[in-house]
């Protein structure tokens, strides 16, 4: 068998960018230089005067993160498919012949950012890119929150009863390693789901009701451009119009229009809004044990054609990176979430940029 050569490799590539190689399109449009300061800094790794082998480059890192989470890998398999994958090693800098991060060393990369909280400063960085590049948040802002999924814990109801309250189960304390599995963050909640139609034309009289453990996305989208400009991880069972007070709302937008689900409709929250200037386009609630106003459904129905935008921001990042929490505790997770996030709007900014110029 011929050995491949310099050419034959370069011809192989040419045929991926012409097949819309996507890491491609990143790395022409992204600048992940802009990150490393905020890498550096978070990272402090030493001037290697003591001697050892020098680590990788913290941008090429962090690339590998944002593959990642692009692909919904794991450590081990993002580790083997960049010695597999041209279009990987391409988007990396990475030669045939140079030496390729493994697994564990991806783990320590990540582990160092999130004990670091690196990740909103990684975020706020590419939202100052978006701003630089005109994509100023305008036309007011959206609220919305989804559930991330995690693996589930199996706890006896006081061990459940001993995380809800704060406290570590004494049976766990004398074992580090049973500890270290055990999300003491994530939470059970429920998730209501439309009742759909039964074979027989009736439908059921109540609404589905599943049981869920994880964490939840709060996020602020700008109606505009539709990237995410605000965001906060809790745990599952966490109210949704809490987080409102919680900055979540972006001062900075050009206009003042604040639109969210009954969810986010308190009397707290209109007072705060109105207090810091926002104008609330808040779903209102359905009068209890009375039918909704006409006037109120049909002000819902406009303020819904709005607000659902918020919900293809979720379903691209469910549907396209595969979000769920592998790991144990809300630090990572709110690590897991900020990325995905991250790669959202660089996906978002890929896709506006390519429209601008074919307009």
């Amino acid at each position: 068998m011929k050995q491949p050569g310099f050419f034959d490799v370069e011809e192989r590539l040419a045929r991926l960018s012409g097949l819309g190689d996507q890491l491609e399109a990143f790395s022409r449009t992204v600048d992940f230089e802009v990150f490393r300061p905020d890498l550096e800094k978070a990272l402090a790794y030493s001037d290697g005067s003591k001697g050892g082998r020098p680590p990788f480059d913290p941008v090429l890192m962090f690339k590998i993160l944002v593959i990642q989470t692009l692909n919904n890998l794991s450590d081990e398999r993002t580790e083997y498919l960049i010695n597999d994958r041209l279009s990987f090693m391409r988007f990396l800098g990475l030669g045939l012949s140079d030496r390729v991060p493994d697994a564990k060393t991806i783990w320590l990369f990540r582990e160092r950012l999130t004990q670091a909280g690196a990740i909103e400063r990684l975020f706020e960085r590419f939202d100052a890119t978006l701003r630089s590049a005109g994509y100023l948040p305008m036309s007011g802002q959206i609220l919305d929150a989804t559930l991330v999924a995690a693996p589930k814990q199996r706890n006896t109801n006081a061990e459940k009863a001993d995380l809800r309250a704060g406290r570590i189960p004494e049976d766990w304390q004398d074992k580090p390693s049973k500890l270290s599995h055990k999300d003491r963050h994530a939470r059970w909640t429920l998730k209501f789901t439309k009742a759909k139609q039964q074979d027989d034309g009736t439908m059921p009289s109540s609404d589905l009701a599943i049981s869920f453990f994880g964490y939840k996305s709060h996020v602020s989208i700008d109606r505009k451009f539709r990237f995410i400009r605000k965001w906060k991880t809790t745990d599952a069972a966490a109210s949704d119009g809490a987080r409102l007070r919680e900055g979540l709302l972006d001062k900075t937008n050009t206009a003042s229009s604040v639109w969210a689900d009954t969810a986010y409709r308190s009397k707290a929250n209109e007072d705060f809004m109105e207090k810091h200037g926002f104008v609330s386009k808040v779903h209102r609630k359905k009068p209890h044990l009375k039918p909704m106003p006409l006037h109120i459904q049909r002000s819902n129905a406009g303020k819904s054609m709005i607000r659902s935008r918020v919900e293809h921001v979720f379903a691209d990042q469910k549907s396209q990176t595969g979000l769920f929490i592998r790991t144990v505790g809300i630090t990572w997770a709110t690590m897991r979430i900020g990325l995905a996030n991250i790669v959202y709007n660089m996906r978002r900014f890929l896709f506006l940029q390519r429209i601008s110029t074919t307009a």
